[in-house]
């Protein structure tokens, strides 16, 4: 069980929520988008390489958007983690409201236009890479121990490594969580109400940042961590 952390104060639970998000995401992506991740680059790098050599139902182009996005994404948020490096809550709260801002496009994209023609279906994955990019990017600085919100395999080797890590333990259910959920409802409702989820959630995150945003307690600065 996750005990309250004085050093990143509510950093670790608005990071779980992410990390939910991020299973949301990609449960929409690879079931609708032609099996592509848009959170989890290396499916996309093997699934690049299955593709070029002719795998069925892979596209390397579809692969190559997200890789693009997703870099492009971390590009971005490793400039905002540098134009907002004294408050981890500020810089949180920033990238969340530009990820909302993505996926509240890409949710509006998909009831208006569908997911399935190539110009709404790049369209998304571009969107959708650069919002995980972004997230990917912003959540390494904040330097929370376990909580990458993307990447699991170094988590889950950890976590059987170590036997040790609520957090650890944390991420990988959450994660699961958030894709089953996604998955649910891609495929007993739409594209569209899984992508409000996300929106969703992640406007909550940012409306809850709002308030700790405006004080400076001590996990808000860098070396809370």
């Amino acid at each position: 069980m996750l005990t309250p952390d004085p050093k990143h104060g509510p950093l670790v639970p608005m990071l779980l929520v992410l990390t939910f998000v991020t299973g949301v995401v990609d449960a929409v992506s690879y079931l609708t988008l032609g099996h592509v991740f848009v959170a989890n680059m290396t499916g996309n790098v093997v699934f690049l390489a299955f593709a070029l050599v002719g795998a069925a139902n892979l596209s390397a182009t579809a692969s190559l958007t997200a890789l693009a996005a997703f870099l492009l994404g971390a590009l971005a948020g490793g400039r905002l983690a540098e134009r907002l490096p004294d408050h981890r809550g500020r810089l949180l709260r920033a990238a969340v409201a530009v990820q909302a801002v993505l996926v509240g496009v890409s949710t509006v994209l998909a009831a208006a236009a569908g997911h399935t023609a190539d110009p709404a279906r790049y369209t998304l994955i571009g969107l959708l890479g650069l919002a995980m990019g972004g997230q990917n990017a912003v959540v390494r600085s904040l330097k929370v121990p376990d909580l990458t919100t993307t990447v699991l395999t170094m988590t889950i080797t950890a976590l059987a490594a170590d036997r040790t890590g609520p957090r650890r333990l944390a991420s990988a259910l959450w994660m699961f969580a958030g894709a089953l959920v996604g998955a649910v409802l891609v495929l007993d409702a739409n594209v569209p109400t899984a992508l409000a989820l996300a929106l969703a959630l992640l406007v909550t995150v940012a409306a809850l940042l709002h308030r700790p945003s405006r004080t400076t307690p001590p996990w808000s600065h860098p070396n809370g961590a």
